[in-house]
């Protein structure tokens, strides 16, 4: 494997990681836990198919489909895109704050509230 292809791998990883704090709930039981396997507990489609004694590609296929399926709520709730949209506002907002309000102490808290709320 070459680093592009390692690079993109993780870029992939991070995205199906990040879409599934979005909407995990919203996939079934089975769904949820081969995708945590593969993508947030690294183990391979062989470990996967024999915990839950099926074949690797039938876990492949679930992923696939499950990994399209986050995609497809993505596309239509925009929830990921609009918190990444909302968190680096704040981040450039507090940026602003602390070059230009450095001793508005109550600014500050405000800020800090806000990207408390973010998770950020």
């Amino acid at each position: 494997m070459t680093a592009a292809s390692d690079d993109s791998e993780l870029v992939k990883t991070l995205r199906m990681n990040d879409l599934f704090d979005f909407y995990g709930n919203l996939l079934t039981a089975k769904q949820r836990r081969y995708i945590e396997l593969y993508y947030a507990d690294d183990l391979s489609l062989g470990e996967i198919a024999d915990e839950f004694s099926v074949s690797r590609q039938a876990v492949y296929d679930n992923i696939r489909r499950t990994g399209r399926l986050l995609e497809e709520y993505e596309n239509k709730l925009h929830l990921r895109a609009q918190y990444h949209t909302l968190a680096e506002t704040a981040s450039g907002l507090g940026e602003y704050v602390t070059a230009h309000y450095p001793a508005d102490g109550q600014l500050h808290q405000l800020i800090a509230a806000l990207q408390d709320q973010i998770g950020r």
